[in-house]
C-alpha cells in the first residue's frame, strides 16, 4: 500500500487503526458471548478495574482536588466520642476504634472551632455562622444571631457555662441554655479572637491580630492587654496546670504570667516556628503544632523530646491528646492519630486525600 506526499505519522495511524479495527470484527462474536462466560465481558459490562480513560482520569483528579481534606477542630463529649470539625464536614469517631459513629450534616463545610457546652451540646463554629448539635440526636440548629462577624474563629464555655464566640471582628457572649445573645465586644483592640483561654481566676484572654487582651467575663469589658509580642499575632493559646499561659505566635511559643502579665520564657526548640497549636498532656508533656511538624516538649524545661513525623501534613491544625491512649492530630491534608502504647502514627483514611 502507498501514501504518496503523506506525513508519517499519519500512515502510522491508519495501519493501527485498521488493526485494531480488524481486531474488534474478529472478536465480536466472543464479546456477545458473555452472559455464559464470566471470563468474558460485553461492551455494556467493562471489566472491573478497567483503567479509566485519559478524559476520564483528569476529571476524577481535579474532583479530589476540588475538595478540602483539613482538619480543623477537635472535640471530645461526655461520653468520650471525638467530634471531628474539618472542611468536608463533621463527624463522630470512636476514638478507640477509630470507626466513624455518625456524620453530621452541615450547611456550611468551613468549619473552625469547636466547643462543648455544660449540657453535652457540641457547638460549632462557622465561616458562615453559629450552629449546635445535640449529641443524642444529631440534630443541628442554626442560630442567627447578631455576631459581629459570622467568621467565628473560636469558641469557649466559660464558668458560669456562657459561650463566648469569638469571630475576626470581635467577640459575643452567648446564653446556652436560654439560646439568646447577651452581650458583644466589638471594638476589640486586635480586631481578631483568633483564640480564647480562662486563667485560674476565670478572667478570659484573647489572642488577636497585635498580641493579647483581658476580658473580665462578669461585665465583657476590656481590662487589660499585653502588645509587642515576638511574632505579634496570637494564633493558639491554653494554661498550664501552675495557671501560665501557653501562647504561640507565628515565630515563637511564650510562657506568660498572667498575674504580672510578665513573658517568662520563650521555649527554645520553637524559636523561630510557626505555632499553630498547643495542647497538655499526662506527666508534664505540651505537644506543639506548627506548620513545619508536630513536636512533643517537656514543660518545665522545654526539653524536645521527639518530632513526630509520617503525618498527612506538616501543617498541624488541632491537637486532642490523652484520647483513647492516643494524640489525635488534625493536619492542613488530613487527620491522623499517634498511638502512645506502640508510638506508630496512623492515617485516618476517611479524612485523606
Amino acid at each position: 500500500m502507498a501514501f504518496p506526499n503523506t506525513p508519517i505519522y499519519l500512515v502510522v495511524s491508519a495501519i493501527l487503526l485498521g488493526s485494531n479495527l480488524a481486531w474488534f470484527t474478529s472478536n465480536s462474536n466472543s464479546l456477545a458471548q458473555s452472559p455464559n462466560n464470566p471470563g468474558v465481558f460485553s461492551p455494556e459490562s467493562p471489566p472491573p478495574n478497567q483503567d479509566l480513560l485519559p478524559s476520564q482520569r483528569r476529571q476524577q483528579e481535579s474532583q479530589i482536588r476540588a475538595s478540602d481534606f483539613r482538619v480543623t477542630a477537635l472535640e471530645t463529649d461526655a461520653t468520650g466520642d471525638l467530634w471531628v470539625g474539618s472542611w468536608l464536614g463533621l463527624t463522630r469517631l470512636n476514638p478507640k476504634t477509630g470507626d466513624i459513629i455518625s456524620r453530621v450534616s452541615i450547611p456550611n463545610y468551613t468549619i473552625d472551632s469547636l466547643a462543648r457546652d455544660r449540657v453535652g451540646s457540641i457547638w460549632v463554629g462557622t465561616y458562615e455562622g453559629l450552629l449546635k448539635v445535640d449529641p443524642k440526636t444529631n440534630q443541628l440548629t442554626n442560630y442567627n444571631y447578631s455576631l459581629p462577624s459570622n467568621r467565628v474563629l473560636s469558641l469557649l464555655v466559660d464558668n458560669r457555662g456562657y459561650l463566648w464566640v469569638g469571630s475576626d471582628r470581635g467577640l459575643a457572649l452567648i446564653s446556652p441554655e436560654q439560646g439568646f445573645k447577651i452581650s458583644t465586644i466589638q471594638e476589640l483592640p486586635g480586631i481578631s479572637a483568633n483564640a480564647l483561654t480562662l486563667d485560674a481566676q476565670g478572667t478570659m484572654w484573647v489572642g488577636t491580630l497585635q498580641g493579647l487582651v483581658r476580658v473580665d467575663t462578669a461585665n465583657s469589658r476590656v481590662i487589660g492587654r499585653i502588645r509587642n509580642l515576638p511574632g505579634g499575632i496570637v494564633q493558639t493559646m491554653t494554661l498550664d496546670s501552675d495557671g501560665k499561659l501557653w501562647v504561640g505566635t507565628p515565630s515563637s511559643l511564650l510562657v506568660i504570667d498572667p498575674q504580672s502579665q510578665d513573658i517568662l520564657r520563650s521555649v527554645t526548640p520553637l524559636q523561630g516556628r510557626n505555632v499553630t497549636s498547643v495542647s497538655f498532656a499526662e506527666g508534664g508533656i505540651v505537644w506543639v503544632g506548627t506548620k513545619s511538624g508536630l513536636l512533643k516538649v517537656r514543660a518545665n524545661n522545654g526539653t524536645l523530646l521527639a518530632e513526630i513525623p509520617n503525618l498527612p501534613s506538616s501543617h498541624i491544625l488541632a491537637l486532642a491528646p490523652n484520647t483513647a491512649d492516643k494524640v489525635w492530630i488534625g493536619t492542613s491534608e488530613g487527620l491522623a492519630w499517634l498511638s502512645l502504647s506502640t508510638g506508630r502514627v496512623n492515617h485516618h483514611l476517611a479524612f485523606v486525600e
